[in-house]
């Protein structure tokens, strides 16, 4: 890790990723991409707020005596085995003394805003992930020498100085790289990446560590002996999309260090969903209908507010021994009004097996969203 930290250097004009046919192959000039990453966000927020907290073992989610689940916790937390979508109850287990919070969203909002307001002073290229974390593209940033790494060290000063909270960055010439490096010196850590420390870096790397690898594709790499980036390096291009598909060129491109993703500074929204656990495992499907209703209305709402409607529905079902299903459905006719997302949804539970195994959560997502004509639909109410 030495040998990637290094604080104050400028990221050099070696290479960057550009696509010429369907091999992601290298430019002339790099970009500078910076992914700030909040230290422990939620749990930092809480114990800023309150010196009590300060130092000890805090966990923000649901409650360890029913159904809650941990949202985030602290580094005193993290040291028991703590993290986060584990059940509280299994969190107060592991360290009984752990203080327990419900999570305060707006006030966590609020400081993501202020957190952003700081990106948007040196880029407008700001691509939010998450309330805690975002990536930057600094390429055409004035001052600082040309150095990404100072723009980085600028930022982190200004979040400690304004908010009290500590945030890790990455520094490197594309995203992944930048997300990768963020996470190597957690927490109040920066490091950087350059464009010669790129391969090898990918070459050293676990597969499961790769963005768009999960457990699944990990196991199926395993199964072909893909440990690593430097055995994904040894599978050419052709070889990869038989077995992967449309995400073959990004998993050739990744293991030789290349990128091809923008920074985009408005992200399309891509869905709209809400979900309930229960408190106690249902297996009545009257019962699971009637905790729909509420959930249709929310996803309803969401769409009215943001001008949007469907054309797919998710059902999300998790039985009581925790497996986890999903059932859609695309309609020729847009889905705006729960009254309409009801009847799809009650053709999708009988699609699952609700009817013999109990149910701890149920889900609703609407996808395929596109803006709703929102004029049309008022002269048609008139008519």
């Amino acid at each position: 890790m030495d040998a990637l930290c290094h604080v104050g250097l400028a990221i050099e004009p070696r290479a960057m990723p550009v696509r010429r046919g369907r091999i992601p192959v290298m430019s002339e000039e790099p970009r500078k991409i910076l992914h700030v990453d909040m230290d422990a966000f939620y749990t930092s927020v809480e114990q800023r707020d309150d010196a009590a907290l300060r130092g000890r073992p805090v966990v923000v989610g649901g409650s360890p005596t029913g159904r809650g689940v941990v949202a985030a916790a602290s580094y005193e937390a993290r040291q028991y085995g703590i993290h986060s979508a584990m059940p509280a109850a299994r969190a107060v287990r592991l360290c009984p003394e752990a203080v327990f919070i419900r999570p305060r969203f707006e006030a966590y909002r609020a400081i993501s805003r202020q957190i952003r307001a700081i990106f948007l002073d040196y880029t407008h290229l700001v691509e939010p992930l998450s309330l805690d974390e975002a990536y930057l593209d600094v390429t055409e940033t004035l001052g600082f020498g040309g150095s990404a790494t100072r723009v980085a060290q600028a930022i982190r000063a200004r979040i400690r100085d304004e908010t009290g909270l500590t945030g890790s960055a990455g520094v490197s010439y594309n995203k992944f790289l930048a997300k990768q490096a963020s996470d190597l010196d957690k927490p109040d850590g920066l490091t950087v990446i350059t464009p010669k420390e790129g391969a090898a870096f990918v070459s050293a790397l676990p597969v499961g560590r790769i963005h768009g690898v999960g457990k699944a594709t990990e196991a199926r790499m395993h199964d072909l002996g893909i440990h690593t980036g430097a055995d994904l390096k040894q599978w050419d291009l052709l070889a990869l999309q038989r077995v992967f598909g449309k995400r073959a060129p990004f998993y050739y491109g990744i293991a030789r260090g290349v990128d091809e993703r923008p920074v985009q500074p408005t992200r399309e929204r891509k869905s709209v969903g809400a979900e309930t656990t229960f408190h106690r495992d249902v297996a009545a499907r009257a019962d699971m209908l009637a905790a729909l209703e509420p959930l249709a209305g929310k996803v309803a709402t969401s769409l009215t507010q943001k001008g949007l409607q469907a054309r797919t529905l998710t059902l999300k079902v998790k039985y009581a021994d925790f497996e986890l299903i999903t059932r859609r459905r695309t309609g020729r006719l847009p889905l705006r009004e729960a009254v309409d997302m009801l009847p799809v949804l009650d053709a999708l539970l009988q699609e699952t097996e609700v009817a013999r195994r109990a149910v701890r959560l149920l889900g609703v997502t609407a996808s395929g969203l596109e803006p709703r004509d929102l004029e049309a639909e008022r002269q048609m109410a008139l008519l």
